[in-house]
């Protein structure tokens, strides 16, 4: 089978996966900037962390195939890791630079051959503060593959879950995807202006 092919046949469970959580959780989501969404290109999506809920809602209203940058103690948990291998996900073990740098280069790889990955460069949930400062690491990513950056802005993922003490609880969030940042872009800057270019761009979507 084919990557796309692939990638769209999890795609159709994951995607369903992600609206049921959002249901599960009484939760409304908001897509504004799906039009920005390059429908046969592979991209870095970046975005801000506010709450577990981000990833299902990522799954179910990014309306695109996606793999995540998780960490590797997610290798833990039964069934997860099986689904999260055929999403194309990275397992990155930030403790272990070797592991770590292998992590990358997989994902690059990933990248090349089309298929799109999400990273979370705050590192943390920020359970609804403000953006944190991005750590510049994952970018290499986009630059060495080569593919445009997507801006994703999360805001209000934490009302449904971290908000009410770990519990879901109905809330209204809002996803706001930016223009993409092209290699032409980005071409003329070096690691650490296209991490706080990017931040900026998703940072000044938040709380609109």
């Amino acid at each position: 089978m084919a990557p796309k092919e692939k990638d769209n046949a999890v795609y159709k469970t994951t995607n369903w996966f992600g609206k049921k959580m959002v249901r599960v959780a009484g939760g409304a989501v908001e897509v504004k900037g799906l039009e920005n969404v390059p429908k046969d290109k592979p991209v870095l999506v970046v975005s801000n962390h506010q709450s577990n809920m981000d990833i299902p809602v990522l799954l179910g209203y990014l309306n695109k195939p996606i793999g995540f940058v998780s960490k590797a103690e997610i290798k833990k948990f039964p069934v997860v890791p099986t689904w999260m291998e055929l999403m194309n996900c990275v397992f990155m073990d930030r403790s272990d630079r070797r592991q770590s740098l292998q992590a990358i280069k997989d994902g690059i790889e990933l990248l090349k051959n089309g298929h799109s990955i999400v990273i979370f460069p705050e590192g943390t949930r920020s359970k609804g503060g403000e953006v944190g400062e991005f750590k510049a690491g994952s970018f290499h990513l986009a630059v060495k593959s080569g593919v445009a950056i997507l801006p994703v802005t999360l805001d209000g993922t934490y009302k449904m879950f971290e908000a009410n003490g770990n519990r879901m609880k109905p809330a209204h969030a809002t996803v706001t995807i930016s223009k993409p940042i092209t290699p032409e872009d980005y071409a003329n800057m070096d690691i650490k202006e296209l991490t706080k270019h990017t931040q900026e761009v998703i940072a000044s979507q938040l709380h609109k």
